[in-house]
């Protein structure tokens, strides 16, 4: 099934959609974050994604802490004063939503309750999406889902049954335009634990487009995802790895981010067709490089053909090397030549 999403078609057969996800990366600061979208669009974005989050939707207990690394240090934070620090108003989200739609660049963003998906719904985002974290919040999903909008919902951390959960609970308010992102909740990701041929069982498990939100390091595994059916990539995005915060460090910078998206077109045209048959440009190839039926040895006019008088050589403009049952027997109109490429015009 293909989902629209503004101008843009996405499933089988159509561009992947790549996903610059800004999210904390901005430091909040409006002015970081313009630079960061700019920086998103030329390196070849579709869309960025932010989070709309409010603080004590997620966090009550003031002492819990996370522990980063930041330019080779390790940093311990209070989990509430850091994604405080980082919340972005109604006015900050509506701004960074019209200065998107001035860049010509998508944008959306991650709520974390109902009023959040109010308030993206009617700055007129094209899809929503769901954070792997709030995958189990159903009434969250089910909002996201009466709003009739294209969805995406993560899945890190998750088992087949929750989500399954969210998938029903989705589709039970009528909506359809559902998409699923393969994630592992590692950060970075290794590669050995990345699993990609998820995205295929998800893809028939659930019978919806299916992406990557991808947390590994490089341009590979985007590339090897599109591979495996994956329709849209999201990537943590920063303006630059050194700069202070929880994210900076394993986000991809411009120069990464643009690689990977380099990657993923080649990818793409790669993928090509899967009718079988030679190509366009592979024709010239067949006349050149196949194999026709040619004389063995000089022929006299009037002769008639022995096996032995029969050799497979370049170029196949002949009479191809299955031919050479239907040539035994027949005799040869005039003298041939060693090597002669055998066709009808030249029996009896």
């Amino acid at each position: 099934m293909a989902i629209t999403i503004e101008d843009r078609h996405i499933g089988h057969e159509a561009a992947s959609y790549l996903v610059a996800e800004i999210g904390l990366n901005y430091n909040g600061d409006l002015g970081l974050a313009r630079e960061t979208i700019d920086a998103a669009k030329d390196s070849g974005a579709d869309a960025v994604k932010f989070q709309n989050y409010v603080t004590e939707d997620f966090i009550s207990d003031h002492s819990l802490t996370h522990e980063y690394i930041e330019n080779g240090k390790t940093v311990v934070r209070s989990q509430y004063e850091m994604f405080k620090a980082n919340e972005l108003s109604e006015s900050d989200l509506a701004a960074l939503a019209e200065y998107c739609r001035e860049r010509g660049i998508g944008f959306h963003s991650t709520p974390t309750n109902p009023e959040g998906v109010r308030l993206l719904a009617n700055l007129g985002v094209g899809v929503l999406k769901n954070g792997s974290d709030y995958l189990t919040n159903l009434d969250l999903v089910r909002a996201m889902g009466e709003t009739g909008l294209p969805t995406v919902l993560s899945t890190g951390m998750a088992t087949v049954g929750e989500v399954d959960d969210a998938v029903r609970t989705f589709r039970q308010t009528g909506n359809d335009k559902l998409i699923l992102l393969h994630c592992v909740s590692n950060y970075p990701c290794d590669p050995k634990d990345l699993n990609l041929r998820r995205i295929g069982t998800l893809q028939d498990c659930f019978n919806c487009p299916v992406g990557l939100s991808d947390h590994s390091e490089g341009a590979f595994a985007a590339a090897l995802a599109v591979g495996l059916g994956a329709c849209w990539i999201e990537k943590h995005f920063t303006l630059d790895k050194t700069l202070p915060g929880p994210d900076h460090r394993f986000s991809a910078d411009p120069l990464e981010f643009k690689a990977m998206a380099e990657g993923v077109r080649i990818a793409e045209l790669a993928l090509g067709s899967a009718q079988l048959g030679p190509t366009g440009s592979e024709e010239d190839a067949r006349q050149g490089w196949r194999l026709s039926c040619v004389a063995a040895r000089d022929l006299d006019a009037n002769h008639k053909l022995e096996r032995s008088d029969i050799a497979f050589n370049r170029p196949g403009t002949g009479l191809p090397p299955k031919g050479v049952g239907w040539l035994v027997g027949r005799s040869v109109k005039t003298a041939l030549t060693k090597g002669h490429v055998l066709t009808p015009e030249d029996l009896l």
